[in-house]
């Protein structure tokens, strides 16, 4: 479904649309009535000489413009859609199983598309303009909303959401979808039940925060998980989760909460496992700390292209803290709080994979990833023996 310009029936919604808001604000006989009856009493005195199907379709169109999500509406109630990218007036296009599809969606007018950005944010007590022209918000379902306006969004305002699942995926599921191999899904619930510090990497939209549900579905009913987010997306299904999420600053500039405070308070809280939905910042450096004073097994992602890169990435988020460590102590706590590294990759064909899976040691220059698990030619091999100390870790 889409709005068109030129479609002589868009073109009268739209008009109508305009008089509704109008009406809106004047003390008109319609004033009292629900939306959907105000809309069928506009069109039947506006547009009565129209055929009774074609006064449905018009109010309808009506609606679709002045309530919910607009057009967007259909592709949000496909169970199939992953995400949903909006940019000014073009085609919308979606995510679906990994792989970009142009639809025939798209917003007639660019007002139209502020409209319906300014009726997700509003109940969410957030907005964007051009003074705050970028947002990040999360819906009541729990699907994430990123918007950027002109001039920073050069073609138009961009709408960018990311659906929800309201339940993860088990490991059970990842192996039959093959994102997990089955020797690969018993060694990580090893590792996750013996308590080590496993880090998650990988690009934009690999998985890595399906796989962190996955892992945290291994660790026992009776632990105190607390979890730490930008935006909530992680559903453990233990009993005692606590779920933290971080909040932007209002529009005075006031009243942040950072990933790093939200760390640091989770100490305080009793936690048997901490796990951050992201490190991206300085709270690596209070990361790092929880896993070498007492709160091992927990887990975490990092944007990373591999392993080693992961390892070099948490060293510089590390480094943001601004404490004044050298950069041999910060690398001396990187190796000895983490484990193992699980990296997942999105394929060409846009499945999701773990493609490889490292030991944290130390190296002559700092923590090496030594490769244990790899993916090539679509063959899974492991590649090394363990490390004695991990091994003895991992064992029955």
């Amino acid at each position: 479904m889409s709005l068109s310009a030129t479609d002589p029936l868009d073109l009268l919604a739209a008009a109508l649309r305009e008089q509704l808001v109008a009406e809106a604000g004047e003390a008109s006989a319609d004033a009292e009535l629900p939306p959907p009856e105000r809309i069928a009493a506009l069109v039947d005195r506006e547009a009565g000489v129209l055929e009774a199907a074609t006064r449905a379709e018009l109010a309808r169109r009506i609606a679709v413009r002045s309530f919910g999500m607009g057009p967007l509406e259909p592709l949000l109630a496909d169970p199939t859609v992953d995400e949903v990218m909006v940019t000014g007036t073009g085609a919308v296009w979606v995510e679906r199983a990994g792989r970009l599809e142009v639809t025939g969606v798209r917003f007639a007018e660019e007002a139209d598309l502020r409209h319906a950005i300014e009726r997700i944010l509003a109940p969410l007590g957030r907005r964007v303009d051009e003074a705050e022209p970028l947002c990040d918000a999360r819906l009541p379902d729990g699907s994430r909303v990123n918007v950027v306006l002109p001039p920073l969004a050069v073609d138009g305002p961009t709408l960018t959401i990311r659906r929800f699942r309201p339940r993860g995926f088990t490991p059970e599921e990842l192996v039959a979808r093959g994102t997990w191999t089955a020797p690969l899904r018993d060694v990580l619930r090893t590792a996750v039940a013996a308590r080590c510090n496993v880090l998650v990497s990988g690009g934009t939209g690999s998985g890595k925060t399906t796989t962190l549900n996955a892992l945290g579905a291994f660790v026992g009913a009776g632990e105190r998980i607390v979890t730490i987010e930008d935006t909530a997306e992680l559903r453990l299904q233990q009993p005692h989760v606590v779920r933290l999420e971080a909040r932007p600053a209002s529009v005075e500039g006031r009243g942040e909460v950072t990933i790093r405070r939200l760390v640091r308070n989770a100490l305080r809280m009793r936690p048997d496992r901490i796990v951050v939905g992201e490190v991206r910042g300085s709270e690596a450096l209070d990361m790092l700390g929880a896993m070498s004073s007492g709160h091992d097994g927990s887990l975490c992602t990092v944007h990373a292209g591999s392993p080693e890169e992961a390892l070099r990435r948490i060293e510089t988020l590390a480094l943001m803290a601004g404490v004044g460590l050298p950069h041999a102590a910060i690398r001396e706590q990187v190796a000895g709080a983490l484990d193992l590294v699980v990296h997942q990759a999105r394929l060409g064909d846009g499945s999701r994979r773990v493609v490889a899976v490292a030991e944290v040691v130390r190296g002559a220059d700092g923590p090496a990833a030594r490769e244990l698990y790899s993916v090539r030619d679509g063959r899974a091999r492991w590649r090394a023996p363990l490390d004695p100390v991990l091994a003895e870790r991992l064992a029955p």
